[in-house]
């Protein structure tokens, strides 16, 4: 399997070193035959090749098994026309990236804000309000006057169901409940064809319960009563927010995996941003990034009906969970004292030695 693997900015080098130091220990222990193939973008090609996204990594990506993708800053790029293309964005539309799937669960040691917690958000990724990723030409924001500002959603037939099905086939794996959250109440047209395309997908999963929740009702029922959850499905703002906000519960966006998966693709991404604050101080959490590449190696091993990767990707989730129980081996954010570089070595000391 060809890994490609681009760490990004601001913290994206820190976190991601602690990611590639941990394929080639599963490599080692799990026999997978990784080619790990390491490239810059963002802002350092952007400054070397006047691009955050080189066309020689971008082919580099069409032809790789899985993406390891680093945060990126792009708040701090340039417009498309002068090199600042943003990199995630790209990512998601040129290959069809739909479904971005956040799990969110209560770790023992981890201080989380609430008692119990183990979900997953299954986020439509294509479509949405978010005006980089719902029109052919042009975007979904434009302003007539000055003063007026319009923001077109998008939601599609296909869309839907597409994200429904993603959904339903991991609960299939889970506990066999699906919540699909909405704003149906107002958005009738909108919300109302994503509940549309639940329920018609709902018929080919008959063992799974189906529930509905109003998106602001779920904001408040995730600080209430997360446990009664197991895997949420909804639009894409919807599931960018409430996923942010489970991932706090849990104990912060350190811990935010997410995996950007297509019908031909994936791409592991931690949930969180470049962090350029604590950039290069060593300080960065890297197990949001280390849980998104487990998901990936769990995707390529159900896609290529390999069980050593779904093997090594449960490997890796638990070795990583079982350091944060110890204060001496999770990083500040979590009231721990060690640095990135050092959770990086006892990851992998963890799993060669295990």
């Amino acid at each position: 399997m060809n890994i490609l693997i681009l760490p990004g900015d601001g913290i994206g080098p820190e976190i991601v070193a602690v990611v590639d130091a941990a394929l080639q220990a599963l490599d080692r222990r799990f026999s997978l035959g990784l080619k790990l193939d390491r490239q810059d973008a963002g802002l350092v090609t952007l400054k070397s090749l006047g691009t955050t996204m080189p066309d020689e990594v971008a082919a580099k990506a069409r032809v790789a098994d899985g993406v390891v993708l680093g945060p990126a800053a792009t708040e701090d790029y340039p417009s498309a026309a002068e090199g600042g293309i943003n990199i995630s964005a790209w990512f998601r539309s040129q290959f069809d990236l739909y479904a971005n799937i956040r799990p969110s669960k209560i770790r023992p040691g981890v201080p989380g804000h609430v008692p119990a917690m183990d979900l997953i958000i299954v986020r439509e990724n294509t479509e949405g309000f978010y005006a980089d990723r719902n029109m052919a030409v042009g975007t979904g924001e434009f302003m007539p006057t000055p003063d007026l500002a319009l923001a077109v959603g998008k939601a599609t037939t296909e869309g839907c169901r597409r994200i429904a099905v993603a959904a339903f086939e991991l609960a299939m794996r889970r506990t066999k409940r699906v919540t699909a959250v909405h704003k149906a109440n107002v958005l009738r047209h909108y919300s109302g064809l994503f509940l549309k395309q639940v329920d018609a997908v709902s018929v080919d999963y008959p063992e799974v319960t189906v529930d509905k929740v109003i998106v602001d009702a779920m904001a408040a029922l995730l600080v209430r009563s997360p446990e009664k959850f197991d895997v949420v499905v909804t639009t894409n703002m919807f599931g960018d927010i409430l996923s942010d906000e489970a991932a706090e519960l849990a104990g912060g966006l350190g811990l935010a995996a997410s995996l950007n998966a297509g019908n031909d693709h994936a791409i592991a991404q931690a949930a969180h941003g470049s962090a350029p604050d604590i950039a290069g101080q060593n300080i960065a959490n890297p197990v949001a990034m280390v849980h998104s590449t487990a998901m990936l190696l769990d995707h390529l091993g159900a896609k290529h009906g390999d069980d050593k990767f779904a093997q090594a990707g449960q490997f890796l989730a638990e070795k990583t969970d079982a350091l944060l129980v110890s204060v001496a081996t999770r990083t500040s954010d979590l009231g721990g004292t060690c640095t990135t570089s050092e959770f990086g070595d006892a990851l992998v000391a963890s799993i060669l030695d295990s």
